[in-house]
Formats: C-alpha cells, sequence, structure tokens
C-alpha cells in the first residue's frame, strides 16, 4: 500500500497541467516566469548602465558584445526548450524512467554545448572584437568583456537547463528564486566590480563580466540543488546513464530551431550594428539600449509563451486537445494586452528609457523617432512570439523558428539595408513594420495547420 502511494505521488503532483482550470494554470506557470525573465532582462540593462558611466565608447562595446551572449544563449536555450518539451510530454503520458533519463542527456548536452564558446573565447574573442569594433578602444574593451563571459559560460548552460527542468514539471517559482539570486547577485556585484568599491580593486569593462559569469554560476548551483531536493519528478541523476540517441534526437527536434530562432537575434544585431556603424558608434550604441529595453518589456510576453511550453506539451501527451485550445484562448489575448501596454510606454517615454543609459545628445536625436517607429509593431510581435512557442509544445519547432527568422533578418535587415541607402538612418525603423507584418500572418497561417495535424495524431491515437 505505502509503496502503490509513493509511486504515484509524482503523478499527482504534476496533474495541476491537466486538471487545474486553464486561465488559473497560465497565470500560475506564466507569472512565476515573466518575474523571472524580467529580472534576468533586468540585469543585463543594470550592466549596460554601470557600464555606460565608463563612456560611450564603453557602451558600445558591450553593444558590439552582445550579439556573441545572444548566441550563448541561443544554444543554451534552445537545448533547454526541447529538454522542456520532452520532458513535459513524458510526464502527461506518465513514463516517469525515460524522464529521468531525458534529465541526464539535456543537462549533459546543455555542458558539452558549452565548450563550443569556452574555445572560442580561449582562441577568437580578440579577433571577433577587432571584426566588429571601428576604433581601436573598443575593440579592445569588447575583447576583455567577451573573453570573461565566453570561458566561463558553463554556468548559464547549467543554470538555464536546471530551470528548464524545473519548468517542464510546473515549478516555475522554483525557476524563479534559482534566476532572481543569479541575477541579483549580479546586479550588487556590478558597481563593486566596476568602480572598485568596498575594497574591490576598480576593474572597468572586465567587472561587468565578471559579475555576469559569478551571477550565472550561483544561479546554477541553486537551480541543481533545488531540482535535487524539491522535484522529485524529475530527477537529474546520471546513475545508470546512457546517452539515448533517441533522446538526443527529440531535445534538438524542438530545440535546433529553437536555437536557430534565438541566433536569429545576433544575426539581426551583427547586421544592425554592421549597417548603423557607416553612420556613427552612436548609432550602434543607441541600437544596443534599446535592444535591451525592448527584451525588457518583451519579457511578460516571452513569459506566457515559455509557460504554453509545458502545458502544451503535457496535455498533447495526455491527449487532450480541448486543453490546448484553451491554453491558446488565454496566452493570445494576454499577450495582445502586454504588446499594446508596451507600445504606449515606448510611446510616451523615449527620452526617459534611453536617458537610462546616456544623456548624450546625438544618441537621443537618434533614438527618440526610432523607438516611436518601432513599438507601433510590439502587439504583432507579441501574437508571433507566443504562437511559435506554443507550436514548440506541440513539437514542432519549426514554427518559432520561421516566425523569429521572418521578423528579424529574412525581411527585417535587407528592408533596413535599401531604407538606410535611400532614404537615410531615420527611416530604416520602418522596416520592422515589414518584417512584423509578415511573420505574425506566417505564424497564424502555420499555427492552424499544426492544430490541425495535432487533433488528427490524437484522433488516431484514441481511436475517436
Amino acid at each position: 500500500m505505502d509503496n502503490n502511494a509513493k509511486n504515484k505521488a509524482p503523478a499527482a503532483k504534476e496533474n495541476k497541467m491537466g486538471t487545474m482550470a486553464v486561465p488559473q494554470l497560465v497565470f500560475n506557470m506564466a507569472i512565476p516566469l515573466m518575474f523571472s525573465l524580467l529580472i534576468q532582462s533586468l540585469y543585463n540593462i543594470v550592466d549596460s548602465i554601470f557600464v555606460a558611466r565608463l563612456g560611450i565608447d564603453a557602451l558600445a562595446a558591450t553593444s558590439l558584445a552582445y550579439p556573441v551572449q545572444i548566441l550563448m544563449i541561443a544554444l543554451a536555450v534552445g537545448t533547454g526548450v526541447g529538454a522542456n518539451a520532452l520532458l513535459s510530454r513524458l510526464l502527461g503520458a506518465r513514463e516517469h524512467e525515460k524522464v529521468r533519463q531525458a534529465a541526464a542527456t539535456g543537462v549533459f548536452l546543455a555542458v558539452a554545448s558549452s565548450f563550443i564558446f569556452i574555445i572560442g573565447g580561449i582562441v577568437a574573442a580578440p579577433a571577433i572584437a577587432r571584426a566588429m569594433a571601428s576604433e581601436k578602444a573598443t575593440a579592445d574593451m569588447c575583447a576583455a568583456y567577451l573573453r570573461i563571459c565566453m570561458i566561463f559560460c558553463t554556468g548559464t548552460f547549467l543554470e538555464t537547463m536546471a530551470q528548464r527542468c524545473l519548468q517542464a514539471s510546473g515549478k516555475t517559482v522554483l525557476s524563479m528564486v534559482s534566476l532572481v539570486v543569479g541575477a541579483g547577485t549580479n546586479i550588487i556585484l556590478d558597481p563593486i566590480m566596476i568602480f572598485g568599491l568596498l575594497g574591490c580593486p576598480k576593474m572597468g569593462i572586465a567587472g561587468a563580466a565578471i559579475a555576469t559569469v559569478i551571477g550565472q554560476w550561483l544561479g546554477a548551483f541553486v537551480a541543481l540543488a533545488l531540482n535535487q531536493f524539491c522535484n522529485p519528478e524529475i530527477r537529474i541523476t546520471f546513475k545508470g546513464f546512457r546517452l539515448d540517441p533517441d533522446n538526443v534526437k527529440s531535445i534538438y527536434r524542438v530545440g535546433l530551431p529553437t536555437i536557430i530562432m534565438q541566433a536569429m537575434g545576433s544575426i539581426m544585431n551583427f547586421a544592425m550594428n554592421g549597417l548603423l556603424i557607416t553612420e556613427s558608434e552612436t548609432a550602434v550604441a543607441f541600437f544596443g539600449a534599446y535592444y535591451k529595453l525592448q527584451n525588457f518589456l518583451f519579457m511578460p510576453i516571452n513569459g506566457l509563451g515559455q509557460a504554453s511550453i509545458p502545458i502544451i506539451g503535457y496535455n498533447f501527451g495526455a491527449r487532450n486537445p480541448d486543453r490546448i485550445k484553451k491554453t491558446l484562448r488565454t496566452t493570445l489575448p494576454t499577450g495582445i494586452i502586454i504588446g499594446l501596454a508596451a507600445t504606449v510606454i515606448f510611446m510616451i517615454f523615449p527620452k526617459q528609457l534611453l536617458s537610462l543609459f546616456s544623456t548624450d545628445a546625438q544618441m537621443l536625436s537618434i533614438g527618440v523617432p526610432a523607438i516611436r517607429i518601432i513599438c507601433v509593431t510590439f502587439a504583432m510581435a507579441s501574437v508571433t512570439t507566443i504562437l511559435g512557442f506554443s507550436a514548440s509544445g506541440l513539437g514542432n519547432g519549426v514554427v518559432n523558428m520561421l516566425g523569429t527568422g521572418l521578423r528579424q533578418v529574412i525581411i527585417l535587415i535587407p528592408a533596413a539595408a535599401i531604407l538606410l541607402h535611400t532614404a537615410g538612418i531615420g527611416s530604416v525603423w520602418f522596416a520592422m513594420w515589414l518584417s512584423e507584418g509578415c511573420a505574425v500572418l506566417y505564424a497564424i497561417f502555420a499555427m492552424r495547420r499544426q492544430m490541425r495535424k495535432t487533433e488528427q495524431i490524437i484522433g488516431q491515437n484514441t481511436g475517436k
């Protein structure tokens, strides 16, 4: 009797994704994720705010380094999202032994992936910086920042994977705790290490990088400990572990498109920086500041989207299409409202937002009208984002990848280049109207097709 009860305990704990009222479940899962992502984005902003006190060239250096950081995050998050989708489906199907093997596979892949950037940081950081910066002083600061972030990046890979394991079983509050610990540590250490406070030597831009990696490693330790002691549904253990090719394929079936999708942000930053630097480094500094501000206000939308992955994945595994549809009917209107609210904030307060980074007159003259043009697209972007994450929960990462590709690269970059060379820098930002409009139409069409396919699969498996 006791043994039976013990064996059923994990299933009881994870039942909320199959039984809780969907609107309540979405917000129960999403609010901690929103808060977590806001904190994560906040410490990127805080980095830039403190670094900007070192000068506009230092802010430009971190802006130029940011695309490489996006690539690291892309690989870490993509692998984590693939593991999250697999774990949630296995939990919904009650295959607990496969869950443990899949979790161990995810952690192994995360650590292995980090070595790509460790080697790159040792070998290529100065060359990457020189390729992006036009001034030697900016290139030197960019290289110093990149080298530290890349060589010690395993912390962010472990932190991301451990958080996704917590999220897959519905423990988004615990995931939030680990991220807040890491981000809070970074925010506290930033001014201490950059400016040499409390007896710490003044390290400048290198101090910002060191504070970042310390925060990432501490967040990783906390997330792994929470999985070990508070997440019996997904026990991360390497006892009896073997690398199962089927698990690797399942993780990267969703994860690889997500990696490519996330990397689009890096490609977009590289390309936009390459276009804007022909005007001035101030334009590059503005775009780096804007991108971090946008990411901050978009974190609630990403939180909604990421919450939908385990909810939809679990109910796909449990063969419950009605709950999948109810999830979409909750997340989409909420995302649109958040997008519209962000538009209002950016439209009214562009100068105040940019002044957090710099009060340079040239940067404000470029940035204020640009922000007001770009923010019109936020509601469309919210729909594309949420539909992409929802499709990932159904095991299809391609919708997210192509939607993001249309938004950030395929249409945006050629359109921006044409506008820059024909109408000047003030018109570049209208390219986002075209790219976001095309992306949202694609996402709606692709998700409708994916839902029809999902209903057919569930109907075949249940005999309906």
